[in-house]
């Protein structure tokens, strides 16, 4: 199969089976064959079509005179997958695109796609999106591939011109970033070693990278591992230092247990928490290839006190799982879930952090974060949790190029250019 085809069939199976598109799209090049650039042009396509799929389908519902519904399931994405190339991607011929995409056709609706392609192709202006002033929610959602809910729900958090703004960045390709594992190098050397790297403004341990990881210098030996700058800032946030006890109440992947554990030069005791038992093992994969040996995983609800641990944590870090629609960027399929979903979630937050500010110590040191812009997980728990434990409080801090004097700081990825994300620092009054 060449490069187009295989984008069809990984966005059909996407439709299909509700699987995420980049584990689909790995399996599917992994067996393809392909060669880089063919795969690239893969993953373009199917990344491109998943991201601006509603923007997509409100140019073919103006284009076609028959109802989206209508139309056959293949030849929608198909007509999705034709227009990306011709509106998106430049450096592909506008003959090619069409040509190419109704190759990919059943005859039953070869001509059908051929017609509609063409026919944009004629067009002497752009299609008008709905009314910017008139229409705010409908606007947004047809211009930045939104549903609907979350259009309307970012205009109400932060306007329109500010949501725009936000979801204008989430269309951003974001470079990788790396956290240096300075128990085995510095960040100077990373840098020097890896061709068009860039040292982060943000984090004094980042290093920003394009392409692929795994064939990187120093994967294999463990120099490095992946984690976004804005949870790199919120391990910053924590202070840990050598010989701490830390407690990471949902752990998994483990990338803030990593960089706690660097900070503490190794020294010191870490238990990594989570409610997967299947997702333990990349803790413990991930700290042996880069030469950790003070964490200590294991399977456990953050609502589930450990009557162990009581008061005996230096540093306890709640990273909770949240909505996630600080992460849009990275994983488009956000962009079409319905917030009122996640409605549960700040209650089951608030009732992690609760339970886990038993274990700080007098002195010790409590950070709460997720990667949402949305004030109910964020301020508005912190808010709630301060109203319920009077002996926190919050706690200014500074890292790199962030200063926090209030102890709580909501990253944005147009402002920052990171994730979406959320860190308060609090401590626990001696």
């Amino acid at each position: 199969m060449n490069a187009r085809r295989i984008a069809l069939k990984v966005l059909l199976d996407c439709e299909r089976s509700d699987q995420y598109s980049n584990i689909a799209l790995d399996n599917a090049l992994e067996a393809s064959g392909l060669c880089p650039l063919d795969k690239a042009l893969a993953s373009a396509i199917v990344y491109g079509v998943t991201e601006r799929r509603l923007t997509l389908d409100y140019y073919i519902s103006k284009l076609s005179s028959r109802p989206l519904e209508k139309i056959d399931k293949e030849a929608i994405y198909a007509l999705r997958m034709g227009l990306y190339q011709l509106i998106y991607m430049d450096k592909i011929p506008a003959h090619a695109a069409v040509n190419e995409t109704v190759a990919l056709c059943k005859k039953s609706f070869a001509g059908f796609v051929n017609a509609l392609l063409r026919s944009y192709m004629r067009l002497s202006e752009p299609i008008a999106l709905p009314s910017r002033e008139g229409s705010p929610t409908e606007y947004l959602s047809a211009a930045y591939s939104v549903c609907l809910p979350l259009a309307e729900k970012l205009i109400a958090i932060f306007g329109l011109e500010r949501a725009e703004s936000i979801l204008g960045a989430s269309f951003d390709t974001p470079k990788t970033t790396l956290r240096v594992n300075t128990l085995k190098t510095t960040r100077e050397e990373l840098y020097k070693n890896i061709p068009d790297a860039e040292l982060s403004q943000l984090s004094p341990h980042a290093v920003k990278v394009g392409g692929a990881v795994r064939g990187l210098y120093g994967f294999d030996e463990g120099l490095f591992f992946v984690q976004d700058e804005a949870s790199q800032i919120c391990v910053g946030a924590l202070g840990a230092k050598s010989g701490d006890i830390l407690v990471d109440a949902c752990s998994c992947p483990g990338s803030k247990s990593f960089g706690a554990a660097i900070d503490m030069e190794n020294e010191g005791q870490i238990f990594s928490f989570d409610l997967h038992k299947n997702k333990l093992s990349l803790i413990s994969k991930g700290a042996q290839r880069l030469g950790i040996s003070i964490i200590k995983a294991d399977v456990c609800d953050g609502r589930k006190f450990i009557p162990e641990l009581e008061a005996t944590a230096d540093k306890v870090l709640c990273d909770v799982p949240c909505s996630g629609f600080g992460v849009i960027a990275k994983k488009p399929e956000l962009r079409y879930k319905d917030p009122e979903t996640s409605s549960a979630l700040p209650d089951i937050q608030l009732a992690i952090l609760k339970n886990c500010s038993r274990y700080v110590k007098a002195g010790g040191v409590l950070v709460y974060s997720t990667c949402t812009i949305f004030p109910e997980e964020n301020e508005e728990n912190i808010r709630r949790f301060l109203a319920s434990a009077p002996e926190f409080e919050l706690d200014g801090f500074s890292f790199g190029g962030i200063s926090c004097e209030g102890g709580a700081l909501s990253l944005y990825p147009d402002t920052h250019r990171t994730d979406g994300f959320f860190v308060a620092r609090m401590i626990k009054k001696k």
